[in-house]
């Protein structure tokens, strides 16, 4: 653990689909569904694609459980998008977000989601977008 850092990232995926579920002795199950990377896509170009980023969060026993998460999504150097929400999480719990950004595609290309709470270094997400002519 990071001296002074006291809410983490502990991972940053982008997905299909997210549920809860408790089980037995107050335990909890995140599921993910549809862990993605890239997706093909027929529509023609320009379009607007918003996949849906989940980012898994932890609080350390030392957490003041307040914070701020900012994903910002790049396209080379260039930021296309961003999103600043706080965060308010139960010290020593984990959590879990939701991001999506509407993003408009010239052509088939990547894209980055840059995760970070406060000012930590940020967790770096690729996605790719292809056509079938790429394959």
């Amino acid at each position: 653990m990071l001296e002074g850092v006291n809410l983490y990232i502990i991972a940053a995926v982008f997905v299909d689909d997210i549920s809860l579920r408790e089980l037995d002795g107050s335990v909890s199950r995140i599921d993910l569904t549809g862990v993605q990377f890239s997706s093909l896509v027929e529509e023609e170009f320009p379009m607007v694609f918003a996949p849906h980023l989940a980012v898994l969060i932890h609080s350390d026993d030392s957490s003041t459980d307040n914070g701020v998460l900012e994903v910002t999504y790049y396209r080379g150097d260039e930021q296309i998008a961003r999103n600043v929400q706080p965060l308010t999480i139960e010290v020593g719990k984990f959590a879990y977000r939701l991001v999506r950004a509407e993003m408009e595609f010239l052509e088939p290309g990547r894209v980055e989601a840059r995760c970070r709470i406060g000012d930590s270094d940020p967790l770096v997400v690729p996605y790719t977008i292809k056509t079938q002519k790429d394959e």
